[in-house]
């Protein structure tokens, strides 16, 4: 077991806390908690808030006591540590300051109210995965392909508003019809970007990208599409602990469907993604995340793998 415990010298609520991880997986950490009667209530992100009073008997149970710094660096190259930037106070201001930057010449008057839906929308409360954590990640990793040279040339704007608007509906209900999420975002696209007098050609391609990732199959000389395309399909080839927790998230997603039918399903998706090559359309995308992709799509599949049992249980 290698979860760890630092000292406790956090105040809060008229006491001080210790933070509780694990450096291998989230479910070796939730399992640990649930064990010693700790509630998911105490769980932010990555590891535990515990009271001082609760820190001996943690010790006692297995946890491994080590400094604030020891915790720190561990749980860093885990993989499994959530950056500052990404917890939630520094995201919507992160992602305000994004979206401004694709309207230079609108007032705040125009801008913020489109915002502020758009983030109430990906802040809802059933979202695990499709939250405003993985609307930055898109928004970053085309950065980071535009940086490797896949230029979109007069769409780069359009890419990126497709980024803002491809989960901007997502209900997550497996009864619904294939890609109606995806057609609900795009209209609200078309509305949307036409209110903020977007010109039609760009709000016409922004709708067609987002339409786009309910497939993720862009035609091989659609140079935007397969930007968006993998940029939205990054999370794929991170390291062990990212994927980890990208799996989890997936799962508190559809914690509505049973065990077995989400293992059906995954598993079907999954054997999809596999089959497509190459799963990255972009030179760069495919240098710089195929063979992790793979890897972790095909680690799902083996008979021994952890990931179709939802999380905490």
């Amino acid at each position: 077991m290698t979860v760890l415990i630092d000292p406790a010298r956090w105040p809060a609520h008229g006491t001080v806390f210790s933070h509780l991880v694990s450096e291998t997986s989230l479910e070796e950490l939730h399992r640990f908690a649930a064990a010693a009667g700790i509630s998911r209530r105490a769980f932010d992100g990555d590891h535990y808030d515990v009271p001082v009073e609760r820190y001996r008997e943690l010790v006692a149970l297995g946890a491994e006591e080590v400094s604030g710094a020891e915790l720190v660096r561990r749980l860093v190259a885990s993989g499994l540590r959530i950056p500052a930037a990404q917890r939630p106070g520094k995201l919507d201001k992160i992602l305000v300051q994004r979206f401004n930057r694709l309207f230079p010449g609108t007032s705040p008057l125009e801008r913020e109210p489109v915002v502020a839906d758009l983030l109430t929308r990906w802040s809802e409360p059933h979202r695990h995965y499709h939250d405003r954590s993985h609307l930055l990640a898109v928004l970053k990793s085309i950065d980071v392909l535009a940086r490797h040279g896949e230029d979109c040339g007069r769409w780069t704007r359009s890419v990126k508003l497709a980024a803002w608007f491809h989960d901007a509906v997502y209900r997550g209900d497996p009864q619904q019809p294939a890609g109606q999420d995806e057609e609900d975002s795009a209209v609200l696209a078309e509305h949307t970007l036409a209110e903020l007098g977007v010109p039609d050609p760009e709000i016409e391609q922004t709708a067609r990208l987002v339409r786009m990732t309910a497939t993720h199959d862009p035609d091989p000389q659609d140079r935007a599409a397969a930007v968006l395309s993998d940029a939205d399909l990054e999370v794929l080839g991170r390291n062990r602990g990212d994927y980890a927790r990208y799996l989890a998230a997936v799962r508190e997603d559809f914690a509505h469907v049973p065990d077995a039918d989400f293992a059906t399903g995954r598993a079907a998706v999954v054997l999809s993604l596999l089959e497509q090559r190459p799963l990255y359309r972009t030179a760069a995308g495919a240098r710089l995340w195929e063979r992790p992709a793979r890897r972790n799509l095909s680690a799902e599949l083996h008979p021994t793998a952890r990931h179709w049992t939802r999380p905490g249980l």
